[in-house]
């Protein structure tokens, strides 16, 4: 898809989302010095008492919760030498964007909109870039206090260029009201912003070439909790490759947010019956912001 189809397309989905205007961002892929990928490397997640720390109990929930310090993903700071994985040079466009003020919305927005015009443009993962409709950036308050981190877009997500709208995104819509949430209040996005062919399952390299817009998502919103939805975005947020049946019923800390990991919503289609283990993850989750689910 040529650029200027790409940006056309960009351009409408940000009006859909009452996006009145953007930022002027000098777009410019290239590698950054060794020095400077180092040095923006994120660190070690904090040792077992400080996560502990980070996550206190609600009132009332009977208990302290259960927190697992954890390391990122070993293959976004170099070579994984098992997978081969290589994270790209950072983008400076995207570390000058994080390095301005993000307290406002306003200012929320204007750095959602410089970074999502990069990724219109991204073409790290050549066969996903030669594929796709248009890419699916993210969408909800970019100052919510929940961000969900699903897999990929599958087709009616690259058609729409908006994240979980398909049959998983009306089984998440359903699941969204029974918490007593709204979608427009959370903010939703994927592991990848391409949709892979045939709705395969994200490659390794594919995550860590996407890794650095997920980051700049993140730090964007700087969400209390974090709900990763399946084992994709579990494992990749992480850096584990523990199966997600082991990660849910659990509260891990990540950039002092509480995460959350629980099944797909796809799965939840081919397996009705976990239906319920999910719904006792959410309920663990709302617990935690003093909110008690029956």
């Amino acid at each position: 898809m040529n650029s200027k189809r790409a940006m056309a397309q960009l351009l409408k989905h940000l009006t859909g989302l009452g996006v009145t205007h953007l930022p002027k961002v000098e777009v410019q892929v290239r590698r950054v010095a060794a020095e400077a990928a180092r040095a923006a490397a994120p660190a070690e997640v904090p040792a077992a008492a400080g996560a502990r720390r980070a996550v206190k109990p609600s009132a009332g929930t009977g208990g302290a919760a259960v927190v697992q310090p954890l390391r990122r993903i070993p293959g976004l700071e170099g070579v994984d030498g098992a997978g081969g994985v290589r994270r790209p040079g950072a983008l400076p466009e995207i570390e000058r964007v994080l390095s301005g003020p993000l307290e406002t919305a306003g200012q929320r927005q204007d750095a959602a909109c410089a970074v999502a015009q990069l990724v219109a443009g991204c073409r790290r993962c050549s066969e996903l870039a030669d594929r796709r409709t248009q890419t699916v950036f993210g969408a909800g308050s970019l100052t919510a206090e929940i961000m969900f981190i699903g897999e990929a877009p599958g087709q009616d997500e690259d058609e729409q260029g908006v994240p979980f709208v398909g049959a998983a995104g009306q089984l998440l819509a359903k699941i969204i009201g029974a918490c007593r949430l709204r979608r427009e209040d959370l903010y939703i996005c994927n592991v990848l912003r391409c949709r892979p062919p045939g709705n395969r399952t994200p490659t390794p390299q594919e995550a860590a070439n996407c890794r650095e817009f997920l980051d700049a998502q993140i730090q964007i919103v700087r969400p209390k909790y974090i709900v990763c939805w399946g084992a994709v975005a579990a494992q990749n947020l992480l850096g584990v490759t523990t199966p997600i049946s082991k990660l849910r019923g659990r509260l891990f800390e990540y950039q002092g947010a509480v995460v959350l990991a629980t099944y797909h919503p796809s799965y939840l289609l081919r397996t009705p019956a976990a239906k319920k283990d999910v719904w006792e993850d959410m309920k663990l989750l709302m617990r935690q912001r003093g909110v008690e689910l029956v």
